[in-house]
């Protein structure tokens, strides 16, 4: 059986009463693999990318990378004198997605979006519910290109500012 000689050490010990049937690895070896045939192609993905966040050095990696990039971007909003602006306290605030409103100016904002395109920086548009940017930064943005953001903001707010 496919669970049994590639899992034996997942089969030992009780799982957790809330632990859904179709997730229960016993399950599938006492029933030949046959109770429920699991996502097979995602799981596969899956592990290839866990694969690959072990080789750049895992979770320890990945949180320092993403408090770098993060603080990249929250530095030059703190120190744009109110040219962009984040209301969450800075204890609360997302190391993945990075908020922003720049002067509260919807057109300005717009702008922002549309130039950012140009050059590459996509999806910048916050919530359509709440408005403002959004820069999404999760394991998958390079740091190159919060560098590239980091530097369009940085440009943006000079050629709006010296008029």
């Amino acid at each position: 059986d496919v669970y049994k000689r590639q899992h034996e050490d997942l089969l030992v010990g009780e799982v957790p009463p809330f632990t859904p049937t179709m997730c229960n690895l016993k399950v599938q070896a006492d029933n030949n693999s046959l109770y429920n045939t699991g996502p097979t192609y995602g799981i596969y993905l899956c592990g290839l990318y866990f694969e690959y966040l072990l080789e750049k050095g895992g979770l320890e990696f990945w949180a320092k990378q993403s408090e770098e990039k993060s603080k990249l971007l929250y530095d030059v909003i703190d120190g744009s004198n109110g040219f962009y602006s984040n209301n969450i306290d800075k204890a609360f605030r997302s190391r993945m997605n990075v908020v922003f409103r720049i002067k509260d100016n919807e057109d300005l904002e717009n702008q922002f979006v549309a130039e950012a395109k140009k050059i590459g920086l996509v999806e910048l548009k916050g919530h359509r519910m709440v408005g403002g940017c959004r820069a999404s930064i999760y394991n998958g943005m390079p740091m190159e290109g919060v560098i590239k953001l980091r530097d369009f903001m940085l440009a943006f707010q000079q050629k709006h500012t010296t008029a």
